[in-house]
C-alpha cells in the first residue's frame, strides 16, 4: 500500500512544482493562450489520474474477500460482502469523488432497455438510486454494501428484453422457473463512494459479477476492463482452470501488461496430514497447471488465500500472513504497475513542460529582442540634433504603417483558416456520428438474422475511420497554412516565430481499431451461428456507439482546443511587436519634447533588460524542479523533501 501512496505524494509534488512554474509565467506574462491551455490540461491529467485495478472471476472465487484482503484489511472487517454463493450481481466500482458524500449509486437494471450504455448514464444523476454511507456504523455500511447481490425475478420475456436471457440457449433453460420467471440482478452497476485513502489517491477497483456477466454487459467488454491498468483473474485453486475461464482468458483478458492470474483458496490444499514441503509442491503443481493452460509465464500465476491474509491482516496474526502469500500479489501488482504507470504519466508531463517552456522562450526572446532594439535607438541618439530624432520619428512611424498594412493581409488568411475550421468540424462533428449511429441502428433491425446484423457494423467502423482521416486531411490543411503564414509574417517583420504546435488524431484512429477489434472478437461468424444473439448483438452496439462518441468527443475537445490556440503565439507576437513600436514611438517623442533626459530613458531600459535576464533565470530553476520531481523516485523520503523545495513561497 506505500507504494500506492508514494505515488500519490510523487504526483502531488509534481503538481506543486508545476503550478509555481506556471503561476511565474503568468506573473511575468511569458505564457500565451495555448501554453495556458497546456498548463491547465498538465494540471488536470495530474488531478484526474486514475489507476484502475479490475478482479475478474466466475463466482465463488473468493474474489470479493481478495478485493478485503488488498485494500481494506485496515478497517478490522469485510468492507465487500464475501460468502459462498454470488456476492457480486453487477459491476461494482470503488472510488472517491470528492464532490459526493460517501454513497452508493446504483443504476436500475431496467435501464438496458435504452439505447444507452452504462457510462451515457453517469452524467444524468436523476438516473441513480442513491444510498448514502453512514462511515461511524460499520452494521449499516454493510447492509448497504449488500445491494449489489439483491437479484428478482421478472417473466421471461422480460428478461429475454434486458439481453439477460436466451430462449434459443440450452444452459438457459436451468434458469426459467416453474412460474415462467427468471432471476435477474436488481441493479445495472454500482458506484461506490468511498474516501478511504487509497481511493482518494485516484486508485479504483472494479468488481465484476462473474464470467456470464462480461458477455451480458457490454460495458465491461469495450471499456472497463480493457482500461484497466491491471487486470487480476481469479481462479480457485480446487477447481483449477475451467472451460469459461479460458474463454474469458482469452476472449477479454490476454497475457499482456498488468494481466495477472490469482489462484486464491490454497488453504484448501493445506493437507494436515501431508508434510509442509508437500502441500507447497501440490500448490507448485496447480500453478504450473495454470500458467500451461492460460498460455502464462508461471512467475505471473500467484497462489494465494485471501480469506487467510483478510484473518491475518486484521488480527496481526503475521504468521498467517505470510503463510496467505498475499504479500508476493501485492509486491506484483504495485511495484510492477505504479513504476509503469508513473513513467507515463512522467513522459507526458515532460512534453507538456517542453511546450511550456519552448513557448517561454520565444516570448522571452521576443521581448529581449525588442528592448535591445530600443536600446539601440536610443543610445544612437546621444549627441543627436532635434532634426535626427524627428527623421528617426518618422521612420518609426512608417514602420507601424507597414505593419498595419500585413495585418490588413492577415485577414484573407483567417478567412481562410475559419472556412477549414468549419469543414473540419463537418467531418469530425457530433452530429455525423449521430446519424451514422441511428442508420446502423435501423439496418440492424431490418436485418433477418444476427450474421446479417453484423455488415451494417463493420460499415459504421469504416464510416467513422473515413470521417476521422478526412479530420487530419483537413488538420494537415490547416497546420501547413498556418505555418507558411507564420514563417512569411516572420520574414516580413524580422520576427522569430516557432512552428505552430501540431495536432495529430492518430490515437483516436487506434482506440477506434481497439473497440473494432473487441467487436470481432465478441461476435465472430461462428459464435453468431451458433447462438441467437441478435437482442445481445443490438446491446453491445448501444456500447459500441457509446465509445465511438466519447472518442469523436475527446477528437472535438482536441480539434477545438488546437483552433483555439494555434493562433495565439502568433496573435502574441504580433501584439508585442505593436506594442513595441508603440513604446519606442512614445520614448524617442519623449526625447523630442525634451519631457525626460535621453540617459534616464537608457538606464530605464537597461534594468528592464537585467529584470528580463533575472527572470528567465527563475523560469529556468523552477522548469527544472519540475524535472526534479518528475524524476524522483517512489519513496517517502524522497517525494516529500521534491514537495517542499517546489513548495511555492
Amino acid at each position: 500500500m506505500q507504494d500506492f501512496q508514494h505515488y500519490g505524494a510523487w504526483r502531488a509534488a509534481a503538481a506543486s512544482a508545476l503550478q509555481a512554474y506556471g503561476a511565474a509565467l503568468r506573473e511575468t506574462a511569458l505564457i500565451d493562450g495555448a501554453g495556458a491551455s497546456q498548463l491547465e490540461q498538465a494540471l488536470a491529467r495530474l488531478r484526474e489520474e486514475r489507476l484502475s485495478v479490475a478482479f475478474v472471476a466466475e463466482f465463488s472465487r473468493g474474489k470479493s474477500e481478495l478485493i478485503n484482503a488488498i485494500f481494506f484489511a485496515d478497517y478490522g472487517q469485510r468492507i465487500l460482502p464475501s460468502s459462498a454463493g454470488r456476492t457480486t450481481m453487477c459491476p461494482t466500482e470503488l472510488l472517491y469523488d470528492p464532490a459526493l458524500p460517501p454513497c452508493i449509486r446504483l443504476l436500475p437494471i431496467e435501464t438496458r432497455v435504452q439505447h444507452l450504455s452504462t457510462s451515457d448514464f453517469r452524467a444524468d444523476p436523476d438516473s441513480w438510486t442513491v444510498l448514502e454511507l453512514d462511515l461511524a456504523a460499520p452494521e449499516r455500511m454493510g447492509e448497504a454494501f449488500r445491494q449489489v447481490s439483491q437479484t428478482r425475478r421478472v417473466p421471461a420475456a422480460e428478461a429475454e428484453s434486458y439481453g439477460l436471457w436466451d430462449p434459443e440457449d440450452p444452459d438457459g433453460a436451468h434458469g426459467l422457473g416453474p412460474d415462467g420467471t427468471v432471476e435477474i440482478p436488481r441493479w445495472r452497476h454500482a458506484i461506490i463512494n468511498l474516501p478511504h485513502p487509497l481511493l482518494k489517491q485516484g486508485l479504483v477497483i472494479l468488481d465484476t459479477p462473474g464470467l456470464n456477466a462480461i458477455g451480458t454487459e457490454p460495458e465491461l467488454t469495450l471499456r472497463l476492463i480493457p482500461n484497466a491498468h491491471a487486470v487480476l483473474f481469479v481462479l480457485a485453486a480446487e477447481t483449477g482452470v475451467t472451460r469459461s475461464d479460458i474463454e474469458v482468458w482469452r476472449t477479454h483478458i490476454g497475457g499482456g501488461p498488468g494481466r495477472l492470474a490469482v489462484l486464491n483458496k490454497i488453504d484448501a490444499m493445506w493437507d494436515e496430514l501431508r508434510t509442509p514441503a508437500e502441500n507447497e509442491a501440490e500448490i507448485a503443481r496447480q500453478q504450473d497447471e495454470v500458467a500451461r493452460l492460460l498460455g502464462l509465464d508461471g512467475a505471473r500465476v500467484y497462489p494465494v488465500s485471501a480469506q487467510k491474509a483478510l484473518v491475518g491482516k486484521i488480527n496481526g496474526d503475521m504468521g498467517l500472513y505470510e503463510k496467505s502469500r498475499l504479500g508476493a500479489l501485492e509486491a506484483a501488482l504495485f511495484h510492477d504497475l505504479i513504476p509503469a504507470r508513473r513513467e507515463l504519466v512522467a513522459r507526458q508531463l515532460r512534453a507538456d513542460l517542453a511546450v511550456l517552456a519552448a513557448g517561454q522562450q520565444a516570448l522571452g526572446a521576443a521581448r529581449t529582442r525588442d528592448l535591445v532594439e530600443q536600446l539601440q535607438e536610443l543610445k544612437s541618439l546621444r549627441g543627436k540634433n532635434q532634426g535626427v530624432i524627428a527623421h528617426m520619428m518618422r521612420r518609426i512611424e512608417l514602420e507601424k504603417k507597414e505593419f498595419d498594412a500585413s495585418l490588413f493581409k492577415l485577414q484573407g488568411t483567417r478567412a481562410v483558416f475559419a472556412r477549414l475550421s468549419t469543414e473540419l468540424y463537418s467531418t469530425l462533428g457530433m452530429d455525423g456520428v449521430g446519424a451514422q449511429t441511428e442508420a446502423v441502428r435501423a439496418a440492424m433491425q431490418a436485418a433477418r438474422f444476427a450474421t446479417g446484423m453484423r455488415t451494417p457494423v463493420r460499415s459504421y467502423f469504416a464510416a467513422m475511420r473515413a470521417n476521422l482521416d478526412a479530420s487530419s486531411g483537413k488538420v494537415a490543411e490547416i497546420g501547413a497554412m498556418m505555418d507558411s503564414m507564420v514563417r512569411r509574417f516572420s520574414a516580413e517583420h524580422g520576427l522569430s516565430l516557432a512552428s505552430p504546435m501540431p495536432l495529430s488524431l492518430e490515437r483516436y484512429g487506434r482506440e477506434l481499431d481497439e473497440v473494432e477489434a473487441l467487436f470481432l472478437k465478441q461476435f465472430g461468424t461462428a459464435t453468431l451461428l451458433m447462438n441467437s444473439r441478435a437482442t445481445l448483438l443490438a446491446r453491445f452496439f448501444d456500447s459500441i456507439a457509446s465509445r465511438v462518441r466519447d472518442i469523436f468527443r475527446a477528437a472535438n475537445t482536441d480539434a477545438e482546443a488546437w483552433l483555439k490556440t494555434i493562433m495565439a503565439p502568433l496573435e502574441t507576437a504580433i501584439r508585442q511587436h505593436r506594442d513595441g513600436l508603440r513604446q519606442r514611438q512614445a520614448s524617442i517623442g519623449r526625447i523630442f519634447e525634451a519631457t525626460d533626459s535621453l540617459e534616464q530613458k537608457i538606464a530605464a531600459f537597461e534594468a528592464t533588460q537585467l529584470a528580463l535576464e533575472g527572470e528567465r533565470v527563475r523560469l529556468a530553476a523552477l522548469a527544472a524542479q519540475v524535472e526534479a520531481a518528475l524524476d524522483a523516485p517512489l519513496d517517502a523520503a524522497s517525494v516529500a523533501s521534491t514537495a517542499q523545495e517546489t513548495e511555492p513561497a
